[in-house]
C-alpha cells in the first residue's frame, strides 16, 4: 500500500494546540505512524505485534509524561 492511499488518523488527545503529534494509518499487517509537522517524510512502519506491544505499554503507564 502506497503512503498517498493511506487513511491517517490523529489522536483525540490531540489539542490541535500546535504541538507535535502523530497521525497513524492501519496497514493489512500493522500500522504506519507519521510526524504531523511534517508530513512529507516517510512514515515509520511497525507489524502489528509490535504497536500491539506499544499500546499495551502505554496502558500501563510505562511511559512517562512530561
Amino acid at each position: 500500500m502506497r503512503d498517498d492511499e493511506l487513511r491517517w488518523f490523529t489522536s483525540s488527545f490531540s489539542g490541535g494546540n500546535g504541538e507535535g503529534c502523530v497521525e497513524v494509518a492501519f496497514l493489512p499487517a500493522g500500522v504506519a505512524v507519521r510526524d504531523t509537522k511534517d508530513r512529507a517524510l516517510a512514515p515509520h512502519r511497525y507489524p502489528a505485534v509490535s504497536w500491539a506491544e506499544f499500546l499495551a505499554g502505554v496502558r500501563a503507564g510505562e511511559f512517562a509524561t512530561l
